[in-house]
């Protein structure tokens, strides 16, 4: 169990020394760490899987949540650039594909940019929606229910329900609110993907991650809906495989 500093954000599943390229994989809204289990299961040994975890959720419950996507960038980034360096690739799912954008900004501010980053389950940084999930208990369980991700467990129990409320609401809220101008631009590659039938992302609004880079684009489509990372977790696993083959060292 994690106890302070840096590892509370960082959880290493499948820890190697022997690393040769790192993995940071950021959660969707009111989702967690070990969400990624799987991803370090199927990529070890060889690359330094890494799950963020934020504050306000499971061990972190303690702490207050950060409701602020610029605020949680900043914050994961700090945490970032003190590992042992290895080339860096960045996945985000949801809330985290945005945050994963926010925080490749920062690195390559930082003179160290992201090898790529896999957008997952989310439109375009300024394709915007006017969701107000955030505003009320009731919208937000709504909002859990309709997209049937892991926090839709915790629907039939009240008191495990409360707790996750904080962090679902700063989560919700985070995402929500955030805006980002159209020709805000990373330089790394990026990689897009959603489901067929996601009702959070059309193919129209993840298509536009292409206006965000100046580098290589790729939009790759599964069958499911918000969480076809899950259901269709060995396709999503074969296409991140093939990018640790392509840039083994």
């Amino acid at each position: 169990m994690p106890s302070s500093g840096d590892d509370l954000w960082c959880r290493r599943y499948r820890p190697d020394p022997a690393a040769t390229a790192r993995l940071v994989c950021l959660p969707h809204a009111g989702g967690s760490a070990p969400f990624f289990l799987p991803v370090a299961a199927a990529l070890s040994p060889g690359v330094d899987v890494v799950a963020v975890q934020y504050p306000g959720r499971q061990d972190r419950r303690n702490e207050k949540p950060i409701d602020d996507i610029r605020e949680l960038a900043d914050r994961v980034h700090g945490v970032l650039r003190r590992q042992p360096e290895l080339p860096m690739t960045l996945f985000g799912h949801s809330l985290g594909a945005v945050l994963a954008f926010e925080v490749a900004r920062r690195m390559e501010a930082d003179g160290r940019p992201p090898v790529r980053l896999f957008a997952s389950g989310r439109r375009a940084p300024s394709s915007h929606r006017d969701e107000r999930a955030h505003l009320s208990d009731d919208s937000i369980m709504a909002e859990v229910r309709r997209l049937d991700g892991t926090a839709s467990a915790l629907l039939g129990d009240a008191e495990m329900m409360r707790a996750a409320l904080p962090a679902l609401r700063a989560d919700y809220r985070a995402a929500e609110t955030y805006r980002c101008p159209p020709d805000t631009v990373v330089s790394c590659p990026i990689t897009v993907l959603t489901g067929d039938e996601d009702p959070k992302t059309t193919l129209d609004e993840a298509n536009a991650w292409v206006k965000h880079t100046t580098g290589e684009f790729d939009l790759r489509v599964f069958t499911g809906g918000h969480f076809f990372v899950s259901t269709e977790a060995d396709a999503v696993m074969k296409v991140l495989r093939a990018h640790f083959q392509d840039h083994a060292v």
